[in-house]
């Protein structure tokens, strides 16, 4: 029985999956081990060595044989062989998962995206680029539909639901995705399409763009392992304890949006005026906690974490103007900046305003980035409990869309 994979849409991955050991072989593992522990083995080993084994054979060396046996059968039920295809497949799959990396890295790059000394155009690099991606891409594809190594397939089906959700927009520069998840490239198209999109489509400045969300998957596919590593093991704790910039955020949305931080108080003058000292450091509080949950989030294996990080940025760029009222910049990272000078001399009451429907808008989201940081932070590697791989809660980009 092959693990299934949920991707929520038509696209079916649970292909990959169909070489991965099912619950029926724990189960007969399970049962041998109680074999094994209760002495059925032992006894069955015991009579069987003492009938091949001469009668002036001690006692002790059919004891000695009769555990070489045991430990034998129980590396075996722990780490089955695999068919000669099977092992090729998974070399494939490992080797190309690296390949694929550095075309990926290539891509990102900069100067992919400029002519070389040796006379070689810019479009040029990009077309070869983007041809030996396409054709690493597709022998990953292939590799990991027969391979067993499961923590690695995982992550592959994530980057094959990137590529569905980014349909569109791989159209643009001539990448087709196909019904069977591989990619197809029409150089006529390509040749016609400014390098500009294709630079755009896999930005590195971007988490949320095409090639941040696949390096990000080929990542996590590249350092995963069977069973668990204790890298891998490592990435849970680490987004577990990530959660600190999302709950410090929630509480700063609340403050923001709270009637008592916009009490105006009585000045020097004798006037009623706003806390402005107090309004300021909400606000900086808002903007600390804001990068901090940006950089930690962007760094996470958990595409619940991934997707909801996205929706953020995405609101925060809809309201750029509007914060830039306020001294609060959006840099090209996504991350936020604030000019103490220009706060003070914005309209506090606009201020609360503006945080009631940004501030309300993304509060969703970072409660969302806050509970998959830490709820579902065990099911980083998409796994659930029942052992089915859940595409829709772990590997989702429908955010991005």
């Amino acid at each position: 029985m092959g693990i299934g994979i949920d991707v929520g849409m038509n696209q079916d991955y649970s292909y990959l999956f169909q070489g991965a050991s099912g619950g029926g072989s724990n189960l007969n593992f399970l049962s041998d081990y109680a074999s094994i522990k209760n002495g059925s083995y032992g006894k069955l080993l015991k009579t069987y060595y003492g009938t091949v084994n001469n009668s002036s054979t001690g006692s002790s060396e059919r004891k000695s044989g009769t555990n070489n046996v045991l430990d034998q059968i129980l590396e075996e039920k722990k780490y089955p062989k695999v068919s000669k295809e099977t092992q090729e497949a998974n070399e494939k799959l490992t080797t190309g998962i690296s390949s694929l990396q550095s075309t990926v890295a290539t891509l990102r790059g900069e100067n992919t995206y400029k002519a070389s000394e040796d006379g070689t155009t810019a479009a040029d690099k990009v077309a070869s680029a983007l041809k030996d991606y396409v054709s690493q891409y597709n022998e990953v594809v292939k590799a990991a539909k027969d391979s067993t190594l499961t923590g690695k397939t995982s992550h592959v089906a994530g980057m094959m639901k990137a590529s569905q959700t980014y349909a569109d927009k791989l159209a643009e520069v001539g990448i087709t995705v196909n019904s069977d998840g591989t990619l197809y490239l029409d150089e006529g198209t390509l040749k016609k399409t400014d390098i500009s999109k294709v630079q755009e489509l896999f930005s590195k400045d971007n988490v949320t763009s095409y090639g941040s969300v696949v390096a990000s998957r080929l990542n996590f596919a590249g350092i995963a392992s069977n069973p668990v590593s204790k890298t891998e093991e490592k990435e849970v704790e680490e987004e577990k304890a990530a959660d600190a910039g999302a709950s410090s955020l929630k509480a700063d949305i609340e403050k923001l949006l709270s009637n008592s931080l916009y009490e105006k108080v009585k000045g020097e003058d004798g006037r009623y005026q706003y806390d402005v000292d107090k309004l300021f450091a909400a606000a900086k509080s808002f903007v600390d906690n804001y990068n901090s949950m940006l950089k930690d989030a962007a760094s996470s294996a958990n595409s619940g974490v991934i997707a909801n990080l996205a929706r953020i940025m995405e609101k925060t760029e809809q309201n750029k103007g509007a914060l830039e009222k306020f001294g609060i910049s959006v840099d090209k990272k996504g991350g936020l900046q604030i000019d103490e000078e220009a706060f003070r001399k914005s309209d506090m009451s606009q201020l609360q305003d503006f945080f009631k429907d940004y501030g309300s808008d993304i509060a969703t989201n970072v409660s969302l980035v806050n509970y998959y940081m830490t709820t579902q932070a065990d099911a980083a590697n998409g796994y659930t409990e029942s052992g089915t791989y859940n595409a829709q809660g772990n590997l989702r980009y429908d955010a991005f869309v």
